[in-house]
């Protein structure tokens, strides 16, 4: 049984998406784009800088930039999940090459669970959710209610 300690999300049947890259992932995650543009073009979509302009150019499909990664754009889409402003993370990640900014992704990756948003580091992944018939439809999922949580630990310090 449900109590105030959650709150209802919803994503709307138009989602918002990010798309996010590491370099030796961006053509992997263009082609991905490619073969699912008929599905992508349904929902608003919006990427780190250089990822985003790559899939745009390569794509026609229009995605919003912020900063490149490591200039803080995986902050600016952790900012938005916060915000409630991004449904989903499709981040076609490097698993074996060091990134310069691993801090930002990581925190990227962990916003993204708190607010229990679909998150895919894989091409598998990335189709599984696409070709969701939860993509065609309004789905509404719980996450901590973080007012009263707050306001509950602050009474046990």
């Amino acid at each position: 049984m449900l109590t105030n300690d959650f709150i209802t999300f919803t994503l709307e049947k138009k989602k918002s998406i990010a798309l996010i890259a590491h370099d030796n992932e961006k053509h992997a995650l263009i082609e991905w784009c490619k073969e699912h543009k008929s599905a992508l073009e349904k929902h608003t979509l919006c990427g780190t800088g250089t990822t985003a302009r790559m899939i745009t150019d390569q794509t026609g499909l229009p995605v919003k930039g912020y900063n490149s990664g490591p200039l803080g754009g995986d902050q600016q889409i952790g900012a938005k999940i916060v915000e409630g402003r991004i449904d989903m993370v499709i981040f076609f990640s490097d698993p074996l090459t060091a990134q310069p900014h691993d801090p930002d992704v990581k925190a990227l990756l962990r916003i993204a669970q708190v607010y229990d948003i679909p998150i895919a580091n894989t091409r598998a992944t990335a189709d599984f959710i696409i070709t969701s018939p939860l993509m065609e439809e309004t789905y509404e999922h719980q996450v901590i209610n973080f007012h009263k949580n707050i306001a509950d630990r602050a009474k046990t310090l």
